[in-house]
């Protein structure tokens, strides 16, 4: 059934409560759900971000990531200031479970077991001229750079400050890791997806100014302050690759 700009709000419809760290990739999922079973039927208005918001017990921002998630997959569309299930929904998988992002949790674990202890320890150790390489690689990283180029400069970043921390054995597993991350055809498929074209610019954009803090971090010696650059450059990048992208 076909549903015009006049139909019933839906904003009666109830969702699950979020409780973990993938905040928008999880509402994107509910939603879908409901729009694959016809709880949401084509033509729908979907509730209000502010409702939504409510329901999901979180912050509007990870409400309206979730939704440009489903503009990206053509189920939804905005007319004027709201959001409707779209009259003719597209032949895509609704199937919430996606190997490509459950690799990216895993691999995400992993590089935080590894490398977070590797930063500390590049920070302690390394030598001048490993701290001005470090930095000098940095200043490399713009906003404007393709994919190609940032993914091989990114391998070289984690790798040189991997190698500042003066224990081969660390060095060598960790860089098995690495090659995970930049040989990986599904990581490649997800960043290289036409549908994720802008998120996956903007994913470049902050990363290049994350390393400049990372490799100052480094650079200055302070162990502690380059753990934290770590952390958080690591969070910002799997939440990057998990909540936006399709």
């Amino acid at each position: 059934m076909t549903l015009t700009t006049d139909s019933p709000s839906l904003d009666s419809v109830s969702f699950s409560p979020i409780t973990r760290e993938t905040l928008s990739a999880q509402i994107r999922d509910q939603l879908l759900g409901r729009i694959a079973s016809g709880v949401m039927e084509p033509g729908a208005r979907v509730p209000s971000e502010r409702a939504l918001s409510e329901q999901f017990q979180v912050a509007r921002t990870s409400v309206r990531e979730a939704m440009q998630g489903l503009i990206s997959l053509g189920v939804i569309e905005r007319r004027g200031n709201r959001f409707f299930v779209v009259e003719r929904l597209p032949d895509v998988s609704f199937d919430p479970i996606d190997d490509r992002k459950e690799f990216v949790r895993q691999l995400f674990e992993t590089r935080r077991l590894l490398e977070l202890p590797i930063i500390e320890l590049a920070a302690q150790r390394a030598d001048d001229g490993e701290r001005a390489d470090i930095q000098a690689l940095a200043h490399r990283f713009h906003c404007d750079m393709s994919l190609t180029d940032f993914r091989r400069l990114d391998h070289e970043f984690h790798a040189l400050i991997a190698r500042a921390c003066a224990n081969p054995l660390l060095v060598e597993v960790y860089n098995k890791v690495l090659a995970r991350l930049f040989r990986s055809e599904g990581i490649e498929s997800l960043l290289s997806d036409e549908a994720n074209r802008a998120e996956v610019r903007r994913i470049v954009s902050d990363a290049a100014a994350q390393h400049g803090a990372l490799a100052a971090a480094v650079a200055s010696g302070d162990a502690e302050a380059a753990r934290a650059e770590g952390t958080a450059h690591l969070a910002a990048v799997e939440r990057g690759m998990i909540d936006r992208l399709v």
